[in-house]
């Protein structure tokens, strides 16, 4: 009778800690059925016609416009010459416009999925689609860039931003197998973080066809840049001197090597007309196809 009486006594606080019990399983499913889903970054579509890369990246001298024979430095987190209310620092092997032309198709291939799932993609098709030779040569040259992107830390920080983004350009790239047999496909990973420099106008769309007809070097330096300003300002010669990363100190050398470059944008139907008066560089674009 004792141990029943016990028993008995014991039952509201038994009833209470039921009851607790309850509401926190309760409050837990409520907790779990209003969890926000993260959202999926992905980047913008956009047509095969063009390419589309953050107004910063075009607005710097990330990818310079040097000479191809001039040896690459080794940068560490360096300040990069940018012509924007900012500041670009970079890690890594110095890139160029041909890292650009990569960096352009691989962001292209990328915005059809979420950023950080892997991109496949043949040697064959990816230099086809940038006009590169179909060769050996041409395959080294493309893992050469990815191998260059891949080693990379990058920092942006601009005044829209109002904060910085620092993501590694590439954070994987495999092209052999465990046994170093080189991969039918290449697989590469875009930083997830790459959408935030997006935004959701950020960006500069650049006329694939056009790009591809110019010389790599300064041409396309200025094809990046004047596509970044709908309606181009005038520049001086120093400016495009700095943005571009060229090296040459003689002036006389300089307005040589604008000056053709903006010859070429005239032909292949970017720029209507060009003048230099002075130090200052006018253009006027031709209209968008």
């Amino acid at each position: 009778m004792k141990q029943l009486d016990e028993l008995l006594a014991r039952v509201p606080e038994l009833q209470a800690k039921a009851r607790e019990r309850e509401k926190a399983r309760q409050a837990k499913a409520e907790k779990e059925s209003t969890a926000v889903v993260p959202a999926v970054v992905q980047l913008p579509l956009w047509p095969d016609a063009v390419r589309r890369l953050p107004n910063e990246l075009l607005r710097s001298a990330l990818f310079n416009a040097r000479n191809r024979k001039q040896p690459r430095a080794y940068l560490k987190k360096t300040d990069i010459a940018v012509l924007f209310e900012g500041r670009i620092t970079y890690q890594g092997e110095e890139l160029r416009q041909d890292d650009e032309t990569v960096w352009l198709q691989l962001i292209h291939l990328a915005k059809e999925q979420p950023l950080g799932q892997v991109v496949e993609f043949t040697p064959y098709s990816f230099c086809k689609a940038i006009d590169w030779p179909i060769c050996k040569g041409s395959y080294e040259r493309l893992r050469e860039c990815l191998d260059r992107m891949q080693s990379t830390a990058l920092a942006v920080y601009s005044k829209r931003l109002k904060r910085g983004v620092s993501l590694s350009m590439l954070p994987a790239f495999e092209w052999q197998d465990e046994h170093k047999n080189t991969l039918k496909k290449y697989r590469v990973q875009v930083a997830p973080q790459l959408v935030e420099l997006f935004g959701d106008v950020h960006y500069t769309q650049v006329e694939w066809a056009q790009r591809l007809a110019l010389p790599v070097g300064i041409a396309t330096w200025l094809h990046g840049y004047y596509a970044s300003h709908r309606e181009p300002y005038p520049v001086k010669l120093e400016t495009i001197k700095k943005g571009a990363g060229i090296t040459t100190e003689r002036p006389a050398k300089v307005r040589e090597l604008i000056e053709k470059a903006l010859t070429e944008l005239v032909n292949v139907g970017f720029l209507k007309s060009w003048e230099i008066v002075g130090e200052l560089v006018h253009v006027k674009r031709a209209p968008s196809r």
